[in-house]
């Protein structure tokens, strides 16, 4: 019996055809739900496909149960619009409706609605770790610079404000510099937290950035990610090097992520939260 399709919903950035090429690597096959406005064309053109606005949700349904997805797997980021601006099919303002408050939450709120939402119709959602476990960051250092004993400290200090943060489903990343926390992540996402950080940066050692999983994080919707993007606006805004959490962080390329970390002189490092 041929294994079944596996629906992809596809976000910004190269994390969907990921686990696309992962699927179809392990003899399995996708069909590939575009978000108009967030997936980039030529990387899903490869597989079977079709680009749907954000809230045409009968249109997806319809189309993952056409090309016979039972799984399904939510990737790739996509910026939260404003509720006016959604307008939403017939079955997407049905299911809207389903989600009640959950709509105006944060994002751990939201997703973890569509996750229950779509299981309600149906799907059985998946987490892309479990597509792409070459993709997560192991524990260790993983490049040629250790953090120093002050870099050690800005991480643990880094820890509880990640954790406070997602108590409160605000965000899962902060950039630490000597015991001061020079920026938090937002709505804004990781990126530009970085560009924020380079004005703000006090004399001295340069500072951390940490990316985790906030506390009970419906991680089949929005692991943290990093990509080589995050290593350069890291050694731009003058931080001495990031460390995530182990086995719960997604590099968009983890070999690039480390040769760009040791090119700009970074450490890089995975670490178990207590």
């Amino acid at each position: 019996m041929d294994p079944p399709r596996i629906g992809i919903l596809a976000g910004g950035g190269p994390l969907p055809a990921l686990v696309a090429e992962s699927v179809t690597a392990q003899g399995g096959s996708v069909f590939i739900v575009g978000f108009e406005g967030f997936v980039d064309p030529d990387l899903i053109a490869h597989w079977p496909h079709g680009f749907y606005r954000l809230a045409a949700a009968g249109q997806i349904i319809r189309a993952l149960r056409d090309a016979g997805c039972r799984d399904i797997v939510l990737i790739g980021p996509v910026k939260r619009p404003a509720l006016r601006d959604l307008k939403p099919d017939k079955e997407g303002a049905r299911l809207l409706a389903r989600m009640g408050r959950a709509v105006f939450a944060g994002d751990d709120g939201l997703l973890g609605a569509i996750v229950r939402v779509l299981g309600e119709e149906g799907f059985n959602v998946r987490g892309a770790h479990e597509f792409l476990t070459q993709a997560l960051g192991p524990k260790g250092v993983l490049t040629r610079l250790s953090p120093s004993s002050d870099d050690a400290q800005d991480i643990r200090h880094a820890v509880e404000v990640v954790k406070a943060l997602g108590r409160l489903d605000i965000g899962q990343g902060c950039v630490v510099q000597s015991g001061l926390v020079l920026a938090v992540e937002a709505l804004e996402g990781t990126d530009a937290m970085l560009q924020r950080c380079a004005a703000l940066r006090q004399p001295g050692p340069g500072g951390i950035l940490l990316k985790m999983l906030k506390p009970g994080q419906e991680k089949r919707a929005d692991m943290p990610t990093i990509g080589p993007r995050t290593i350069e606006l890291a050694a731009e805004s003058g931080l001495a090097g990031i460390a995530y959490q182990a086995d719960a962080v997604l590099f968009t390329d983890l070999a690039q992520c480390v040769a760009e970390a040791n090119a700009r002189r970074l450490f890089l490092m995975g670490i178990e939260p207590l």
